[in-house]
């Protein structure tokens, strides 16, 4: 699905230990419009559950996840 995703913003968090990349997007998810498409790359292990149970809470959509060699993008659009 990742191949037909183009995210309106990016977020490389790569590098940074939780929880910073969930900051990184939340920042991010705040300051975007309704139906803003945020790319968050992390290499954070902790970020493949703390950001899908984040986005529930928070009622956006996670699009998708995407492995990478070294990292994960997770695909988050903006609801409300």
């Amino acid at each position: 699905m990742s191949e037909s995703i183009s995210p309106d913003v990016t977020v490389d968090s790569r590098g940074a230990a939780c929880p910073g990349p969930l900051m990184d997007l939340i920042g991010k998810v705040q300051d975007a419009d309704p139906g803003t498409v945020i790319e968050l790359q992390t290499s954070d292990s902790g970020s493949k559950g703390d950001v899908p149970e984040w986005v529930e809470e928070a009622g956006h959509e996670l699009l998708d996840t995407v492995e990478h060699d070294d990292y994960w993008s997770l695909y988050v659009e903006k609801t409300e």
